[in-house]
């Protein structure tokens, strides 16, 4: 990693730790800069405002939680468990304890901020979730009724962020047990399974 890389790495780390304890509002740059062990003037050169740095980590958070790479339908293998599967891989992803942190600063803004908010969920509606190519390929194979994939992703994926990102994120409880999650599939095939 190159010298500059490091720097700008060391202040977005120092930033996410001075908005985890103090809040947008209340965080420093002066603050950050003695954190992250620069000059402000460094800080400055990378990130020319706090919200510069906060898009920045917000982007990081887009980027970890899309991290899962878009799973492809298999026709020789069985639809639910290749559901499945992607699934625990995408919750293993969205409760990895840094992505929960992340989560918790970012969306702890988005509520005070309306503007910011907007923003920041027009971006991530350019984003696809893993499984929603997953979901589509199965449509076209007539696995899946045909619908929007965008759309019956969005729904799956509510439930089991219900159950197993939500009590994570407010109140560090351990996810709901993995049965859970074979309710939520079966809710999902009751509205979507092809006919026949």
């Amino acid at each position: 990693m190159k010298r500059t890389e490091k720097k700008r790495k060391d202040i977005i780390d120092a930033a996410i730790d001075e908005f985890r304890e103090q809040g947008f509002l209340g965080a420093k740059t002066t603050s950050i800069a003695k954190k992250a062990q620069v000059s402000s003037r460094t800080l400055y050169n990378h990130f020319e405002s706090k919200e510069a740095l906060f898009e920045a980590i917000s982007a990081i958070m887009l980027e970890q939680n899309q991290s899962m790479e878009p799973v492809a339908y298999d026709p020789s293998g069985d639809f639910v468990e290749q559901l499945k599967d992607a699934l625990w891989r995408y919750i293993a992803v969205i409760t990895e304890e840094t992505a929960i942190g992340l989560n918790r600063m970012v969306l702890s803004e988005l509520i005070r901020d309306l503007d910011r908010s907007r923003k920041f969920f027009t971006e991530t509606e350019t984003h696809d979730y893993p499984m929603t190519r997953l979901i589509g390929e199965a449509m076209e194979a007539g696995v899946l009724r045909k619908a929007d994939p965008v759309f019956a992703t969005n729904q799956l994926l509510a439930l089991v962020k219900n159950f197993f990102f939500w009590p994570e994120f407010f109140l560090g409880e351990t996810p709901a047990p993995k049965d859970a999650l074979d309710d939520c599939v079966a809710m999902f095939l009751a509205h979507y399974k092809a006919d026949g």
